[in-house]
């Protein structure tokens, strides 16, 4: 029973998701909002609401390692896995915005969020900072693209212009699945880490993370092959820093005592993050293109990543030899690569 609760949860939180952002991108294009900009906020936004939803359950509840794992695993998620299979099925174009700004604001968090990590809990204090950073981000973005008067164009967009009733009933309708779809959620997913012996942490970093970045997965590749390559790529760095500067922010207002961290999450989940995240960098840098071969390098990466955690959960016999290659192998072999491309790339521009 409390699986079928976890799934039905999940469709919910797919469900509300896409009402959500519907309802929400149809109010913001009234307000002439490039479709670049509504990828990176309302849409974004939108898909990332369900880690929103379930980080306040689980900080209201008590199991605060759920929230801070599901913000850290999404976000490795979401650049490795989305834009892995999005590429995979077509190169994804970047965007000179993207490049210039929204991805090393993306780096730059993740780099501040490893620092407020290191005393093992994430204040209310914090929580207010983060999201005062969400609030002077999003206002931004939307006077930018007002104050250039991008116009937004018919078919710019995976939504188009309703009427103000009904997009507002829709991202009501959005709000009330959404939560009725996270508690439901966060309780099958407590029971399958107790189950099988997972902490909440790990259970964060891969149940929850992936399932809560469904929508991601459905928006992303969806504006793929529609061919709205761009907004591909904005909806996972919008949804990744929204994670940071809004899940975890008003995630941490709930918290009575704020968001506990384990050490473990802090010596290397975090970091992974902050290496996912600079990888983008190059990357993109490549020609503003992210190959399929790129594509493909995502993806080892996750089922990498996803290996290790399952491994050291585990204690597995082969932890200690995976391990070794990744570090002394594959990673710096990976890093030669991205380094030789980026060289190739500036010469010829030269």
């Amino acid at each position: 029973m409390t699986i079928i609760l976890f799934i039905t949860g999940l469709l919910l939180l797919i469900a509300g998701a896409e009402l959500l952002v519907k309802g929400s991108s149809g109010i913001a294009l009234n307000f002439r909002i490039s479709s670049l900009v509504v990828g990176l906020t309302v849409v974004a936004f939108g898909t990332s609401s369900p880690e929103l939803a379930v980080g306040i359950e689980s900080s209201l509840t008590g199991k605060e390692g759920i929230t801070f794992g599901t913000v850290v695993g999404s976000n490795i998620f979401n650049i490795l896995f989305i834009l892995g299979v999005s590429a995979v099925i077509l190169p994804l174009s970047v965007s000179r915005k993207l490049l210039r700004m929204d991805v090393p604001f993306m780096i730059t968090l993740s780099v501040v969020l490893l620092l407020l990590s290191l005393n093992g809990v994430l204040s209310r204090i914090e929580g207010i900072a983060l999201t005062a950073g969400l609030i002077i981000y999003t206002s931004f973005l939307i006077v930018g693209s007002r104050r250039n008067a991008e116009p937004v164009e018919a078919g710019e967009t995976p939504v188009k212009k309703k009427g103000w009733i009904l997009n507002i009933i829709m991202a009501a309708s959005g709000l009330g699945l959404l939560m009725a779809g996270s508690n439901w959620f966060l309780d099958g997913a407590v029971y399958l880490a107790q189950n099988f012996g997972l902490s909440e942490t790990i259970i964060g970093l891969t149940i929850v993370a992936a399932g809560t970045s469904m929508p991601e997965v459905v928006t992303s590749i969806m504006a793929v092959i529609r061919g709205e390559r761009e907004i591909a790529v904005g909806n996972v760095i919008g949804s990744n820093i929204f994670n940071i500067l809004g899940v975890l922010g008003i995630s941490a207002l709930f918290a009575a005592d704020g968001i506990d961290i384990s050490d473990s999450m802090i010596q290397f989940d975090i970091p992974v993050m902050i290496a996912v995240a600079l990888a983008c960098l190059p990357i993109f840098f490549s020609g503003g293109i992210i190959s399929r071969g790129e594509g493909i390098l995502f993806l080892g990466y996750y089922s990498a990543y996803t290996l290790y955690l399952i491994l050291a959960a585990t204690h597995h016999d082969a932890l200690p030899v995976f391990s070794s290659v990744m570090i002394w192998f594959v990673i710096p072999i990976t890093v030669i690569t991205l380094a030789v491309t980026v060289w190739q790339q500036f010469k010829s521009r030269k």
